[in-house]
């Protein structure tokens, strides 16, 4: 597995992982929790060094789990966790980031992952109603205790960025970014650059659909979002179906999947990029590992920018509450 470094010299796998589709959003939950813990061990046996969790994931589950499959190989990992939700009776009740909300959830974070310190601690979505100076403020005073390591926001727009960086420096960015996302492009890729910001794009298969794997005729189970994201509705997959039939023209020639030309994609776009696939499966690690072995050419990389630019993508990605909250 190849390394790569985020802002602030934060080095980590090429390819991280994902785990929040371990505890919720991707149908039944697993029956087996040993087994999950077994796919985030085998994941470090194969080089990946990066883990992505947050105390919402659940909620609390996910960092439980996590926390007890890394434990045998902590110092050989970096976690990453997020703050940012009121939750409350188990459910998730809109946005706190206040001060003291973000220094009860770090010490909450750190014994269910059973750590001493966060590596990576993201805002999980932009607070409108708390100053991102007091929110990245309250993140350094976690620094400088030595609970946190790293601050990083996510789905957070330029102008927001650059106003926490200019109060404790920002190591990474995390946003949904794919060949079918590209909202980061315009804005946020660049203020990463100019700021020397790591980017992490999750979701970076579509939530699946970049694999190939989702069509119309696809059924999604309960408790399965996709099955709420317009983007998934029939008349709009149709669509975007396009999209990735040309993915898997590129693979097919080179013996791989459209999911490892979709992740080689977002690997060529810019050294500090680090997507981070979520998966169940120990076929699939595998799989998204060996992304990094792809080679695309700047003619199929400008083939791939041409057709989605041309056809575009049909569909918000989140439900209009969620869009909401994107880009502040």
């Amino acid at each position: 597995m190849h390394t790569r470094t985020l802002g602030q010299g934060l080095q980590v796998s090429a390819v991280g992982l994902g785990c929040m589709g371990m505890s919720q959003s991707y149908g039944p939950n697993p029956g087996d929790r040993d087994d999950m813990i077994g796919v985030i061990r085998y994941a470090v046996e194969q080089g990946v060094t990066f883990f992505d969790t947050a105390e919402v994931y659940g909620p609390y589950v996910n960092e439980e789990l996590v926390g007890e499959a890394l434990a045998p190989v902590r110092d050989q990992v970096v976690i990453a966790t997020k703050f940012g939700w009121n939750i409350q009776d188990g459910k998730m009740l809109g946005t706190n980031s206040r001060p003291e909300q973000i220094r009860r959830v770090a010490d909450e974070s750190l014994g269910r992952l059973g750590i001493d310190v966060i590596d990576l601690f993201y805002q999980h979505r932009v607070d409108p109603d708390v100053p991102i100076e007091d929110v990245a403020g309250a993140v350094g005073e976690l620094v400088q205790a030595g609970k946190v390591r790293h601050f990083g926001l996510s789905e957070a727009g330029a102008a927001t960025i650059r106003r926490a960086h200019a109060v404790h420096p920002v190591t990474a960015v995390q946003s949904e970014y794919s060949l079918w996302t590209r909202d980061p492009e315009p804005e946020v890729l660049p203020t990463c650059a100019e700021l020397g910001i790591g980017f992490v794009p999750f979701s970076p298969l579509g939530k699946g659909f970049l694999t190939g794997t989702v069509t119309t005729s696809t059924e999604f189970t309960a408790g399965d979002i996709r099955a709420r994201v317009p983007r998934f509705e029939a008349d709009n997959l149709t669509a975007n179906e396009a999209l990735v039939n040309y993915v898997r023209s590129l693979a097919e020639p080179k013996g791989c999947t459209p999911g490892q030309v979709a992740l080689a994609w977002l690997l060529a776009q810019q050294p500090w990029i680090v997507p981070i696939p979520g998966t169940r499966r120990r076929t699939r690690i595998d799989e998204n590992n060996a992304a990094t072995q792809v080679a695309l050419s700047a003619d199929e990389i400008a083939g791939l920018n041409a057709l989605a630019a041309r056809i575009g993508v049909q569909g918000d990605r989140y439900n209009p509450a969620g869009m909401s909250m994107v880009g502040l």
